[in-house]
């Protein structure tokens, strides 16, 4: 038997670090970012007898793990204990003590075994756990610190699209732990917790998109395809039809959201090369920036119907389950990274925890209005990513892939998205007091592929200072 323990003190309530724990979202907020999780069932929250039934997917093999959860006492801890998965036991007690009237204290304690030779094989987890929670450490610690440091928001009713992509998913557990609730808009039958849209077919359920006090707008077809004829239009439609769709029917309701929050992209400069642009920059040349200027214009309806717009346009969010960090981890451990073309290209990027947070800035904001660039106050060139990330993995990053490549592989949209670049600062964001806590590129990395270190915990606890 083998026994872990972390401790985490944040300047909060012990009631408020309790209920952030307890809310939806918790979970998939505290999963190590690096690791391809499936919820496969899930009843009840953290109460005694609550279950909860995941996949953990590593290569070829999925792991299931069974966790039920016991010994709960309001406001002052809960227990999980595996009834199946990779370790022989396993008990996680999670305790919350006040240290004062406004500090609070997490202790994560957990009882462990291996399934064979413990004594000898059974320590050798301990270096992936102190990974894992120094990862969760510092979310918790900035997702409250979000939640709670401009003041706290009241609880919104928000309707989302896009909800089951990449960011829609990490964006509704992030509002869900702050106290929200996510209604999401999908493509298929409606139920009690889902509005059915389908933009294709101009159809969408009116009446129950009436009542929310903010939509975030995220669907729209990938572009991180081969552009042929029928995909540009399928993205271009995507986003036009879609969006018109959706802010006409929100113009005619008795009860308009106060706010939507409408994805754009920074592909709207075009290619920048050295060139510094922000907000006010005229819009660029090629195929993302006519598909991001028609995308904004398309929201024009809920503008003129006095509903508060931002177009968010945002830039390579990084998060290594999916996007182009996710497609670049594999070569990259494998000591195959390098600069892509020239490498002299400019990359936006943002990490993905910034820009959950961007998104309740926008709609915490009032005085945010119209494009808002959601990008790291610190681009890089892509050489420049590329080294880092090595540096990260501690894996050579000098295998070079050529533009010629890029392009027969890939044709224009290899051009466009790979070859092309973006030299973009978030003004706005910064203008409106828009905290970072990840400006710097290896800081996101670490933090995202679980490579941070103690200090970085201690940071994060301090971040509300």
């Amino acid at each position: 038997m083998h026994h872990f323990e972390r401790a985490l003190e944040l300047p909060v309530t012990r009631e408020q670090l309790f209920a952030w724990h307890a809310r939806p979202g918790a979970f998939e907020r505290l999963s190590p970012s690096w690791e391809r999780l499936e919820v496969v069932d899930r009843r009840g929250g953290i109460e005694d007898g609550a279950l909860m039934h995941f996949v953990l997917r590593k290569g070829p093999f999925r792991l299931h793990w069974v966790a039920r959860h016991r010994g709960f006492v309001q406001g002052e801890q809960f227990e999980d204990v595996a009834e199946r998965g990779p370790f022989a036991r396993w008990h996680h007690v999670h305790a919350f003590s006040a240290l004062g009237p406004a500090r609070a204290r997490l202790d994560d304690r957990i009882d462990y075994a291996v399934p064979l030779l413990d004594g000898l094989f059974g320590g050798l987890a301990m270096p992936m756990l102190t990974r894992m929670f120094r990862q969760r450490h510092v979310r918790t610690a900035h997702d409250l610190r979000r939640h709670l440091g401009e003041g706290v928001l009241a609880p919104q009713r928000i309707a989302m699209t896009g909800a089951s992509g990449l960011l829609g998913n990490e964006l509704s557990a992030f509002l869900r732990t702050g106290g929200h609730e996510v209604v999401p808009l999908v493509r298929r039958a409606s139920g009690s917790n889902a509005i059915a849209w389908d933009p294709a077919k101009g159809t969408i359920e009116a009446e129950r998109l009436e009542g929310f006090d903010t939509v975030v707008h995220l669907a729209g077809e990938s572009v991180g395809q081969r552009w042929t004829p029928a995909v540009k239009q399928r993205v271009l439609a995507s986003r036009i039809e879609g969006t018109r769709l959706l802010c006409e029917t929100l113009a005619a309701r008795e009860h308009k959201p106060k706010v939507l929050i409408c994805a754009s992209a920074i592909g709207f400069y075009g290619d920048t090369e050295d060139r510094w642009v922000d907000e006010e920059s005229e819009p660029g040349t090629g195929f993302l920036s006519e598909v991001c200027q028609a995308w904004e214009d398309a929201s024009e309806p809920a503008r003129a119907a006095g509903i508060r717009v931002v177009n968010l346009r945002i830039g390579v969010v990084l998060s290594p389950r999916g996007g182009a960090l996710g497609e670049l981890l594999l070569p990259a451990k494998l000591g195959l990274g390098g600069p892509i073309g020239s490498g002299r290209q400019y990359l936006g990027w943002i990490d993905l925890d910034d820009l959950l947070g961007a998104v309740l800035h926008a709609i915490r904001c009032e005085s945010l209005v119209g494009p808002v660039n959601a990008v790291s106050p610190e681009p890089v060139t892509q050489r420049e990513f590329a080294k880092t990330l090595g540096r990260v993995l501690r894996r050579p990053a000098f295998m070079p892939l050529p533009a010629f490549v890029i392009r027969a592989l890939f044709g224009a949209m290899g051009q466009e998205v790979l070859l092309g670049g973006q030299r973009v600062r978030p003004s706005r964001l910064t203008e409106t007091g828009f905290r970072f806590d990840f400006p710097r590129l290896e800081d996101s990395l670490r933090h995202q592929l679980g490579r941070c270190d103690d200090a970085a915990v201690a940071r994060a606890a301090a971040s509300f200072d």
